[in-house]
């Protein structure tokens, strides 16, 4: 008989539904919760640490701040004031045809009314004033602290995400500080003073009203939610409208070129049926909130006539008394469907500004450890800076044009003298393990080492490895196991900033921002002059192309570069990576066909750029695969293979296999 095998009183842990689904529903399914949640937020109550916080925002204009408040207490009294003085003007002077006291009660308005005014225009200035202070910190230590974030967050976060917390978010804030909190001040002081008014008048009637409110706050808020909700149906169909109309903009080319315009149009125009919907229901919902809630104020008017008729009638009240309070009532009734509506108003900010303050306080995944040290960088030109460092890429001889360039400027004014290399990085990968999501990992057990000024080749599908190799070099990431080593020191004991302050950094999609190409290449050195930056050009003899240029290197690129050509934009890209004087030069080579002559002309380019310093290219291109130092071949995060072109391609591996696919079908890139 076999023994029946024990059994754990410990519970079984319930397996995670989402772990059943691909990674594609897996990302829709979290992102529908994350929606759900900050809907929910939405609908929370006002959270009064969050407002102390945002009050806080507003110390820098402390004197304008409390006179703000101040106005806008006096605000509250200052409106019953005004109904008081027109109350008792007709109830009184124009009641028994006093002409003497009604000119004085008159005056009396006019001349309220006129510092009343005079104080809203500061009370309108110092909220403005207020909330763009309050705005602007606000979006200043936004972007700090986005741009303090590691590559982990931007890999996780959607960009829209994070420009709706910038701009949409941070404006609903504007909003609610300009036109709901101060303003929900003077509605909620008016109707205090309107109420003590209504009390001293007859305690009876005040005790209806009283009661009636309740119930006109309880119809106001069951609308407004119906609305709100239909609302933000409406913003978010909008958004989806604004979304394709961006993506198809930007993709006209491919809908074009699958001749999808027709299919896109339709798409776009069922979108733009389904905002038309929300837009009319949320229509109809207003149509209906409004006169409902009119026609119940009118109901209660109705009742406080009756009321108050046979108060007189009884002899309780005078007809006088009866005016005067009914215009306190409806100082008191109005704020009622105003508040109702700025409260959502201030749930909707409350809720983005929960949202922005994350972000604000989001600490990021890993920081520089407290004692990391800066990476130090060699004073004088290294060894190799006047000879060829062994096994560097070699450099094509100066051209004539090159030579020329180098002597003056276009003024005529003599360039600087190029500056020789500094001594390159040592790079060195010791059994590296990492992963961007626990569980997968993109790289296994990687080791290698880079030597000061040699080029190292990373050569692989999509997806081998290769870039991850490049964010760990560069402390983007940090490994999840193993050491990444610069100059034999490990990248966590080092500052980000030291090492990126020694980066060349030329990136696949060859990102240039919007200005001209000058204020582009010294986005590496905005201290450089333009002689410098004319002869870092000239060094990389392109300098030339950059004068061809319909304004020189004053040409406005436009977005994203699109005023220059392919060719045109990795030179710009190149040329400022030289300008910076990197000890490690980081290339993601762009996968795109270009001619021969500009080809050639890059390759230049690179030589001279690469040239004693160390360089770690994700090459796509036979030429630059050929005459790098070490060539690794990485599959499923793997090292696969290594060694030098020649080496490999005459064995029988994955690169030789490789290359001879790109032999056969012609095709110059990898």
């Amino acid at each position: 008989m076999k023994p029946t095998p024990p059994t754990s009183s410990a519970p079984r842990a319930e397996p995670d539904p989402l772990t059943s689904l691909d990674p594609r529903h897996q990302l829709t399914v979290v992102t529908r919760r994350r929606e759900e949640a900050e809907e929910e937020a939405a609908q929370r109550p006002l959270e009064w640490g969050i407002i102390r916080r945002l009050w806080g925002y507003a110390g820098v204009l402390r004197a304008k701040r409390n006179a703000l408040v101040a106005l806008t207490i006096i605000r509250s009294i200052q409106l019953p004031a005004l109904t008081w003085i027109l109350s008792a003007a007709i109830a009184g002077p124009v009641a028994d045809h006093d002409t003497r006291l009604l000119l004085w009660m008159a005056a009396a308005y006019a001349g309220l009314a006129i510092v009343t005014e005079g104080m809203f225009h500061f009370r309108m200035r110092y909220a403005q004033e207020l909330g763009e202070t309050v705005v602007h910190r606000l979006r200043v230590e936004l972007f700090a602290n986005i741009q303090r974030q590691p590559m982990a967050f931007f890999h996780r976060t959607k960009l829209g995400r994070v420009l709706g917390r910038v701009t949409s978010d941070v404006e609903a804030l504007r909003t609610a500080i300009q036109d709901v909190f101060f303003v929900s001040i003077v509605q909620f002081g008016q109707m205090a003073v309107a109420a003590g008014l209504m009390l001293w008048l007859d305690p009876v009637m005040f005790l209806v009203v009283l009661g009636l409110a309740p119930v006109i706050w309880k119809l106001n808020l069951h609308f407004r939610d119906r609305i709100s909700r239909q609302a933000r149906a409406t913003t978010e169909s909008f958004s989806r409208v604004t979304a394709t109309l961006v993506e198809s903009v930007n993709g006209i080319r491919v809908t074009q070129g699958f001749v999808r315009e027709n299919l896109n149009a339709g798409f776009f125009r069922s979108l733009l049926a389904d905002h038309s919907k929300h837009n009319t229901n949320l229509a109809r919902s207003s149509a209906i909130l409004q006169p409902m809630l009119e026609l119940n104020s009118q109901f209660f008017i109705a009742a406080l006539l009756l009321l108050g008729g046979w108060r007189v009638f009884e002899g309780h009240m005078e007809a006088a008394e009866v005016i005067k309070f009914f215009f306190f009532a409806g100082l008191f009734f109005h704020p009622l469907t105003v508040i109702g509506n700025q409260y959502n108003q201030a749930l909707v900010a409350m809720a983005g500004a929960e949202r922005v303050f994350r972000l604000i306080d989001l600490k990021p995944d890993w920081q520089d450890a407290p004692d990391a040290t800066e990476l130090p960088r060699p004073t004088g030109a290294a060894q190799g800076a006047a000879s060829e460092e062994p096994g560097a890429m070699p450099t094509e001889k100066p051209s004539a044009s090159t030579t020329a360039q180098s002597g003056a400027s276009a003024s005529g004014s003599p360039l600087p003298a190029p500056r020789s290399p500094l001594q390159g990085l040592r790079v060195e990968f010791d059994q590296v393990t990492f992963s961007y999501e626990p569980g997968r990992p993109v790289l296994r057990d990687v080791s290698f080492v880079a030597e000061p000024g040699q080029t190292v080749a990373l050569v692989g599908h999509t997806g081998s490895g290769k870039s991850s190799i490049i964010n760990l070099a560069t402390k983007f990431y940090l490994a999840d196991s193993g050491a990444v080593r610069l100059d034999d020191r490990d990248v966590r004991t080092l500052t980000g900033k030291s090492i990126h302050r020694q980066l060349g950094l030329v990136t696949q999609q060859n990102f240039l921002f919007g200005g001209t190409v000058l204020d582009n290449l010294r986005f590496a050195r905005p201290e450089a002059s333009e002689a410098e930056v004319r002869a870092a050009a000239a060094e990389l003899d392109c300098l030339d192309i950059f004068d061809s240029l319909p304004r020189g290197l004053h040409t406005e690129v436009g977005e994203r570069g699109a005023s220059l050509s392919l060719g045109q934009r990795q030179l710009v890209c190149f040329t400022r990576a030289f300008l910076a004087d990197p000890r490690l030069v980081i290339l993601d080579e762009a996968t795109s066909s270009i001619d021969a002559l500009t080809e050639a002309r890059l390759q230049t380019a690179l030589a001279k750029l690469v040239h004693g310093r160390t360089s770690l290219v994700v090459a796509h291109r036979l030429s630059t695969i050929r005459r790098a130092d070490l060539i690794l071949v990485l599959d499923q995060g793997r090292i696969v293979e290594r060694g030098t072109h020649d080496s490999l391609v005459s064995g029988s591996g994955p690169y030789a296999r490789l290359h001879a696919q790109f032999a056969s079908g012609g095709a110059p890139h990898a």
